[in-house]
């Protein structure tokens, strides 16, 4: 019976060539899409269960008021927190703290390089899961020795086994390797580092706890005990700090691993979403993209359904019952499924590489999973029953004495209207996603990036040689400007508690970002001066001077701020300026308070190179001079324009993503329509040339076969446009700093997909338009 049923399939499979491949082709581009996404979502959702106990770990964090008007959340944590979780093993099994997280040169023997590096301690690679090639972790206990990765490992010693070999760490702390782990994937929070060095080594300035209980400097995962809850373990953060930091409005807690990538973002101390938001909306794509593909299958199938009508009046006049009809056309949908996988499958392979690159994944297709066949089947089987439930219930429902007669043509429309609808909802959420990327590009920077380069004073020689560096570059007119301060410009990641005069005695700790300058910062990076002066060389006080930012100023609250003395730990800095908010950390959210203190403590270098300067050749002439007084180790430096547009990634490639399967989807829909336009003018064909003869012109013909797929589309139009604007919203709003929706997105969306309309059936009218009258009016 199954075998009769395929066979029929096949027969009209093959008597419907034309709309047979659309459909096939359709469901093979829908099905490669839904693919793609399926194995980007599971890659995504699977972030951090590299480790084999990913579901205890945690990482602690601390809720505080932020002026007086709401909660923020920050994984900074202050040091001395991570010494006092290992007395209670009963509740952390493990713990390790981590900070300083940068590039860092690397050399052993003759070869330098640059590697992405931190300091943590010995169990974050057992509680990570790190997979041991050679040597083991616990030698990490020892504060000399360091843990690297295999492919460091490789550039270093070539196939020479590593183990017990040194390296020199920026010139300056020499350390023994104790392993060698396998290099991280790319879904785990730590898949860049390179090197884990010790924590205990004196290199690393916040290992005896120094900071104290009311700075936040580095990160603190702890893995859970056998039964603890998060909340258990929360309430015990909370008590260490209450008893111990003077900051008495924070709050601490740890939050699952398993959750921070997706469910990072924290509002009022709540979770409030991140890029869980990227997978929903991707998993939306995925499913509408193939709903796309599905109705192409049900109107190419149903506008064929008057080819086989005659054939299905027969059947049922000779005894078929409507439950083989349905049966026979289910056996079809299936059938032109599975081969539309094939397809997609190798569809989905060719694009990987290209995926990969544009979703900076490295995702690829699980042949030998049976998880994964598993689902794909049955995938496969459930989009085959739905693309054909309507195609089968439709023509098995034809009644013999109607056979002759028209198909309603309201339900093709329906199914046109509701593609197009699901295409323009994509393309404007595209334009959206792209506004807003090019909304917070162009937020007022608060100081000039363009010609400005950043270098770690990441030696001894080069932080002893800074004025040495500074007067030669200058002297040889290689810089316009040169400056130094203790944060890169792109990334102020400390955190302190300031004392002014009038501070509410209950106000939220770790408000501010204290930035050590020397006197030229401003002048080099271009900051602007609302309020008083800039420091200067000429007053030997400046070093004892800060200048604030507008956010700062707002917090504190005194009006006539210029004069007045904060207060950072025990040392005492007047107020000399108010400078403009600067972008320094997050373009996306509110710009933290800042204070530029003028004691010049020193470990990033910037460099503003001259104006109008080839930047190639400017750079090169700079190498020698950092050579002279850097010998031991490469010169490396940072754009940082170049830097910052780096913050913009996660959402351009989502954004470049949701460009090609919107893409995509339109096509989708419009090799539909191509079908049925062709169907449409082969239906018309006699009316065609009855019009020629009787003097109907090329334009008129045109418009006739156009005009209801263009009312169609204008439907598509206001049904999409309001579902589109409140989805937009809605995902706007979880950006503290984003584009406003105007009405031009709308209107160009809609031009655009009624342009597109016309072009995709503009062929067939015009081909049956320009047909000889005779040869349309003896066709059958």
């Amino acid at each position: 019976m199954l075998k009769s049923y395929v066979r029929l399939a096949l027969r009209h499979l093959t008597r419907s060539k034309s709309t047979g491949a659309i459909n096939i082709a359709g469901l093979a581009i829908g099905m490669s899409i839904t693919l793609l996404i399926g194995l980007w979502i599971v890659d995504e959702s699977s972030f951090d269960h590299y480790a084999p106990d990913h579901a205890r770990l945690v990482q602690a964090m601390v809720t505080y008021p932020i002026d007086n008007t709401g909660l923020t959340t920050d994984d900074y944590v202050c040091m001395p927190l991570g010494a006092a979780v290992k007395q209670y093993g009963n509740l952390f099994a493990k713990s390790s703290l981590v900070c300083n997280e940068k590039d860092r040169i690397i050399a052993a023997g003759n070869t330098q390089l640059s590697a992405h590096t931190l300091y943590g301690e010995y169990q974050l690679a057992e509680m990570f899961g790190f997979q041991m090639q050679k040597g083991s972790t616990i030698s990490a206990k020892d504060p000399s020795t360091a843990l690297i990765a295999q492919s460091l490992a490789t550039a270093l010693f070539g196939a020479t086994d590593p183990i017990g070999k040194t390296i020199k760490v920026d010139n300056k702390a020499d350390l023994t390797i104790g392993g060698v782990y396998a290099d991280l994937p790319n879904n785990t929070t730590f898949h860049a580092i390179k090197a884990v060095l010790p924590w205990f080594n004196k290199a690393n300035s916040y290992h005896n706890s120094e900071s104290g209980w009311n700075n936040t400097n580095g990160h603190l995962y702890l893995q859970l005990a056998t039964g603890v809850t998060p909340d258990q373990a929360s309430q015990q953060i909370q008590a260490l700090l209450k008893a111990n930091s003077t900051n008495t409005r924070q709050t601490g807690l740890v939050y699952p691993m398993d959750r921070v990538h997706l469910h990072g973002d924290f509002t009022d101390g709540k979770p409030s979403g991140g890029r869980i938001r990227f997978v929903r909306l991707f998993g939306l794509i995925g499913a509408f993209v193939l709903l796309l593909a599905c109705i192409n299958f049900m109107n190419l199938s149903t506008a064929r359904s008057q080819r086989l009508a005659k054939e299905v009046g027969i059947r049922k006049t000779i005894g078929s019952q409507r439950h083989q009809l349905i049966t026979q056309f289910l056996c079809e949908s299936v059938l032109v499924t599975f081969l539309a996988l094939a397809i997609a499958l190798l569809l989905t392979g060719l694009a990987l590489p290209f995926f990969n690159q544009l979703a900076a994944k490295d995702i690829r297709l699980p042949w030998i999973n049976p998880i994964f066949w598993t689902v794909l089947i049955t995938f496969t089987i459930l989009t085959g029953l739905i693309a054909g439930s309507y195609p089968a219930l439709f023509l098995s429902g034809f009644s013999p004495i109607k056979t002759f007669k028209k198909a309603n043509p309201l339900p093709r429309k329906i199914l046109i209207t509701l593609q197009f609808t699901v295409s323009l909802t994509l393309i404007i959420g595209t334009i959206v996603v792209f506004r807003q990327i090019d909304f917070v590009k162009d937020r007022p920077a608060g100081f000039s990036r363009d010609g400005l380069i950043t270098i770690d004073l990441n030696t001894p020689d080069l932080q002893s040689n800074y004025d040495a560096l500074r007067t030669e570059l200058l002297a040889k007119n290689l810089a316009a400007n040169v400056t130094a301060a203790s944060m890169d410009i792109n990334d102020y990641d400390n955190n302190t508690t300031p004392s002014w005069r009038g501070k509410p005695a209950d106000m939220s700790p770790f408000l501010f970002n204290p930035i050590n300058v020397t006197p030229e910062y401003g002048k080099t990076i271009g900051w602007s001066v609302i309020q008083g002066r800039d420091f200067s060389r000429d007053f030997t006080t400046d070093s004892n001077a800060v200048i604030l930012n507008e956010a700062a100023v707002a917090l504190i609250g005194i009006k006539n701020i210029l004069g007045e003395t904060i207060k950072f730990g025990d040392d005492n800095f007047h107020v000399i300026g108010v400078v403009k908010n600067m972008v320094s950390n997050s373009p996306y959210d509110r710009i933290d308070p800042a204070a530029f203190l003028g004691n010049g403590y020193k470990t990033v270098m910037t460099v503003r190179i001259r104006p109008g300067a080839p930047i190639h050749a400017t750079l090169a002439a700079m190498q020698p001079v950092f050579k002279k007084y850097n010998p031991g180790s490469p010169f490396l430096y940072h754009f940082v324009d170049e830097v910052y547009a780096t913050k913009f990634e996660s959402e351009e490639r989502i954004g470049n993503l949701a460009s090609v399967f919107a893409t995509l989807a339109v096509f989708i829909s419009c090799l539909g329509l191509f079908g049925l336009a062709a169907f449409v003018a082969e239906q018309r064909t006699k009316e065609i040339g009855v019009r020629k003869v009787l003097g109907a012109s090329i334009t008129n013909l045109w418009a006739l076969l156009s005009k209801d797929f263009l009312q169609q589309t204008i439907l598509s139009i206001a049904i999409s446009t309001p579902i589109a604007y409140l989805a937009m919203r809605n995902w706007l709003q979880g950006y503290q700093y984003h584009t406003p929706l105007s009405w031009w997105i709308f209107a160009a969306a809609g031009a655009g997909i009624i342009i597109i309309t016309l072009i995709t059936v503009s062929y067939q009218s015009l081909k049956a338009a320009f047909m000889n009258p005779i040869t349309s009016l003896r066709s059958e």
